[in-house]
């Protein structure tokens, strides 16, 4: 190494010595790989800055203490990428199609904004997912599964898996489950989108959503080029007066506690969108989001089974196992089953192989069962406690919808509002909240209405749901 920092090759010393030594030190039968590796870096990075010329791999070689041919390979291996121009009697350079680089992996996940208390609806308890359980059933598939099952799954999921969910469903959602017409999919999202684009192929334009609703059902339908139409509400369900005034031949619902309302629909509204249905040759599409979690009676069963060629079925395990799985499935009527399941071919060649076989054998040796019935005891606690939490703090509050899912709709007395006051210090005392208003689709509904808030609780403990609901009364009256 010179006095000036450079190396007597003429490459910067810290580009040769830094970067490169480390390199030359590695074990014999990687040091030409780890070489090439280095060498990449520092061009991507910039260390190497297109135009520079590079030592001759002699002199590059004596510098770093290795033979020329590890050099003379990998000058060449680099010219062949494009990161390096060489020519006869005129050295080797680096190439200006590089641009330097500089990686960094953001994490685009939602993330808790670090309240002290979070009721914002939509989160099963993670704590409660079922390692050990499902750590055996993984051991026990990757045992026992074939090479050949590690091949392209059949698009609609492996024949195993849609036995076991049919089976499953019929028995605890009463749907009509026929395996052929079930796809196994990355979650509800992936069912509404294909959904979605067969039906805009088909020449649909307009795709009805519940008003109050999930703003994903609109922000997925528009993706697939339908405009989402809001239909109202009332207390029984969808109002049918709106939806046929609407125009729309297809409506996607969450008829067994509809979110955020916490409605169930009623027996006579099941019938008459059935009706509806038929009479403008459509389709219902059922988000069946929390359906197994119903805490004072046995769930109603969903809406599929009333007319399985109208009503396409789609569940997920987000809610009761973890969002984070993405593994659901869609239960199709015959009519658009070819061109949804050629939809899921050419999105993505089918779910995951192992992640298929590890799900159906859980199902099929009873964890899942199990898992739910644990779920459901402590949700069933956390909202008891949440509703007496709300009577102890905020007298005269009202709790409306079902008992059910993993959430509830809390209308505060006026002396708690205006909601936008109530809901700035709430914030400012780290309490998370969602008002019902962030769910409606038309800015006039709830407005005049005092504060209504959709408070999640299952992924809190009874004691901390007390405490946040002590901490929102506190933040009131200080």
């Amino acid at each position: 190494m010179t006095s000036s920092g450079t190396s007597p090759s003429g490459l910067p010393g810290s580009a040769a010595w830094e970067l490169l030594l480390p390199a030359a030190a590695a074990p014999a039968r990687a040091r030409g790989r780890s070489l090439q590796e280095a060498l990449r870096a520092a061009v991507r990075s910039g260390r190497l800055v297109p135009g520079t010329r590079l030592p001759s791999s002699r002199d590059l070689a004596a510098d770093l203490g290795v033979s020329r041919g590890l050099v003379t390979e990998a000058y060449e291996q680099l010219t062949a990428e494009g990161y390096l121009r060489s020519g006869r009697g005129a050295g080797t350079w680096v190439g200006g199609a590089v641009r330097a680089a500089h990686p960094r992996a953001r994490d685009l996940a939602p993330h808790s904004p670090g309240a002290r208390a979070d009721f914002r609806p939509g989160t099963p308890d993670l704590s409660l997912f079922p390692r050990a359980a499902w750590a055996a059933a993984q051991r026990a598939v990757l045992a026992e599964v074939p090479h050949h099952a590690l091949g392209y799954p059949d698009p609609r999921g492996l024949p195993r898996l849609r036995t076991a969910l049919a089976e499953l469903l019929a028995r605890r959602r009463g749907v009509v489950a026929d395996p052929e017409r079930l796809i196994v999919v990355s979650g509800v999202a992936q069912a509404t989108t294909l959904l979605g684009y067969v039906l805009h192929a088909r020449g649909m334009r307009d795709m009805g959503v519940e008003d109050p609703g999930s703003p994903e059902h609109g922000t997925l339908y528009i993706a697939a080029g339908l405009d989402a139409v809001p239909v109202p509400l009332d207390d029984e369900g969808l109002d049918l007066d709106a939806l046929r005034a609407s125009g729309v031949r297809a409506v996607v619902t969450t008829p067994a506690h509809q979110f955020p309302s916490g409605i169930a629909y009623s027996a006579g509204r099941r019938t008459e969108l059935l009706d509806w249905a038929r009479s403008v040759d459509g389709l219902v599409i059922e988000d069946d989001y929390d359906g197994e979690f119903r805490y004072d009676r046995a769930p109603v069963g969903a809406l599929q089974g009333l007319d399985p060629e109208r009503v396409a079925y789609t569940g997920s395990v987000s809610k009761s196992l973890a969002p984070g799985l993405r593994l659901g499935w869609l239960l199709v009527p015959e009519s658009v089953a070819e061109e949804v399941v050629e939809r899921k071919r050419t999105m993505d060649l089918g779910h995951p192989a192992l992640d298929q076989e590890l799900f159906a054998r859980f199902v099929e040796r009873g964890d899942y069962d199990r898992h739910l019935r644990r779920c459901q005891r402590a949700y069933r606690e956390r909202r008891d406690a949440l509703v007496a939490a709300l009577e102890e703090h905020f007298p005269g509050a009202e709790v409306s919808g079902i008992a059910a899912g993993l959430h509830v709709i809390a209308a505060l007395p006026e002396r708690y509002g205006p909601q936008e006051r109530f809901l700035e210090r709430t914030a400012a005392a780290g309490v998370a909240v969602r008002p019902l208003t962030d769910f409606a689709h038309a800015r006039v509904q709830g407005q005049g209405e005092g504060v209504r808030l959709v408070l999640g609780y299952a992924q809190l403990s009874p004691a901390r749901i007390a405490a946040g609901v002590r901490l929102m009364a506190g933040a009131l009256d200080g």
